[in-house]
């Protein structure tokens, strides 16, 4: 506690508060979204089986048009990483630096998921099978269900490792490049209402670019809190989405419902882009009272510890659930009630304090993976070979290296999301795809390593 009231209190008066308050509430308003609508039952063969509350919950479908809050993230995300690409180009570090950078923060956490996951379900499958009566198939559910957190996340990371060159693009053509990924949305779409969903893969890059792009608008002034801004942007957007919905061929729910076609958000469509246009333009209707708010010291406080565990939040709040479930199916006292019935609601409220609870001491465990400081390297690991330090540390290779772990590590997540969810994996999840994750990791963890200052030492001494 005193390190994050040290925290708080060295925050610097120019920093845009709002942004951390916003990525702090888009998280938390996953989370609590993925626990409310969390329905876990039994199948006619008494095995644990699950799906979403809103298949059955037509009426909530329109609010989700504020509910779906990752626009928000991804928003956040382009103005945090334009302020980053900025900080690091005034102190001379180039994209290679920047990028190894983020992986510390993003890939690190999500290692110590993967890994813990993967020995979970080879511990499940060697002694649970034989010695519990779990089926592999069930083994890899929970995994499957436990590493749902993991779809956004490789999204986020594929625009992270675009994000030098979107930024550049952005500061040379401006509101060009927005137009140019939404053209490219819009044929996806097409493609999609037309029966061809290979064809829309692209929108999974174009759709979560154009609002991340949004988000380098903002942190460049192009998007200030005046109402001739936030108006157009909060009306047009609802004109638009519900022009897009009610009388167009979308859906109106902006997150994924089975059967509807297509889905909003797995890829995003021109319908979730005018909903991502509402909620900034109500983004910034807000932000001038919530800045006067965060400059209150308890208020910030609260932002601040919870944006130090944030994406550990993130990353197990679904583990959460498969611990809770575990603990109640085997004491046998799991309900099960009927979705939108009264005991459903009932068993809401003490479902949310346990999940609470459960996520808690997760983040107990794994949070000082993400709070513990990360010194930029200054000098090459011991061991490694001057020649081995010398080539990585160079610009090019550096580059390549760091694109190639980027993209193992996306690959790999990509793996274990598309795999079937209940299939029979050794780990819970593909060998395969586990290998390219931590090969991919392993990279980037060696890649930070090495010092950015190796190469100085090769340079004849100037007179």
């Amino acid at each position: 506690m005193h390190r994050l009231r040290d925290l708080a209190d060295r925050t610097p008066a120019s920093r845009e508060r709002y942004v951390d308050l916003l990525r702090a509430l888009a998280i938390t308003a996953v989370v609590l979204g993925h626990w409310l609508l969390s329905v876990v039952t039994y199948d006619t063969h008494g095995r644990l089986t699950g799906h979403s509350a809103l298949e059955s919950l037509p009426w909530a479908y329109p609010i989700t048009w504020v509910a779906q809050v990752m626009p928000i993230f991804f928003v956040v995300g382009g103005y945090a990483n334009a302020a980053s690409l900025q900080a690091h180009r005034r102190q001379g570090e180039n994209a290679t630096d920047w990028l190894l950078g983020r992986t510390g923060r993003l890939v690190s956490p999500t290692s110590a998921l993967l890994v813990t996951l993967a020995a979970a379900g080879l511990v499940a499958n060697l002694a649970g099978v034989r010695w519990m009566g779990l089926s592999p198939g069930l083994v890899r559910f929970g995994v499957w269900v436990a590493s749902i957190p993991l779809w956004f996340l490789t999204a986020y990371l594929l625009v992270v490792l675009l994000a030098p060159t979107m930024y550049r693009l952005h500061r040379r053509f401006g509101v060009r490049v927005v137009l140019v990924l939404v053209v490219l949305v819009a044929v996806g779409d097409v493609a999609r209402l037309a029966g061809s969903e290979s064809m829309a893969a692209g929108n999974f890059v174009f759709g979560w670019l154009v609002i991340h792009q949004l988000g380098f608008f903002w942190r460049d002034g192009q998007l200030p809190d005046t109402p001739r801004v936030w108006i157009p942007l909060l009306v047009g957007g609802f004109g638009v989405l519900a022009l897009l919905t009610l009388v167009g061929p979308y859906p109106v729910s902006m997150i994924d419902v089975t059967g509807q076609h297509p889905h909003n958000a797995s890829p995003p469509t021109l319908a979730l882009l005018a909903a991502a246009t509402m909620q900034l333009g109500l983004v910034l209707m807000l932000r001038r009272p919530a800045e006067r708010w965060l400059h209150r010291p308890s208020p910030w406080l609260l932002v601040v510890a919870v944006n130090s565990v944030v994406l550990t939040i993130f990353l197990w709040h679904m583990s959460a659930v498969v611990v809770l479930v575990g603990v109640l199916d085997a004491l046998h006292v799991l309900p099960t009630p009927a979705v939108a019935t009264l005991p459903w609601w009932l068993w809401r409220l003490p479902w949310l304090v346990m999940l609470s609870a459960s996520l808690a001491l997760l983040v107990a465990i794994f949070g000082r993976l993400e709070t513990r400081p990360r010194p930029r390297p200054t000098e090459t690991p011991r061991g490694l070979p001057d020649g081995v330090a010398r080539t990585v540390s160079r610009t090019a290779p550096r580059l390549v290296l760091a694109a190639s772990g980027y993209v193992a590590v996306m690959l790999g997540l990509l793996d274990n999301n598309l795999a079937p969810n209940t299939h029979a994996y050794l780990f819970g999840m593909p060998a395969g795809g586990l290998l390219c994750y931590l090969l991919g990791a392993g990279t980037l963890r060696l890649l930070r390593s090495v010092a950015t200052t190796s190469v100085s030492r090769e340079k004849p001494s100037e007179p």
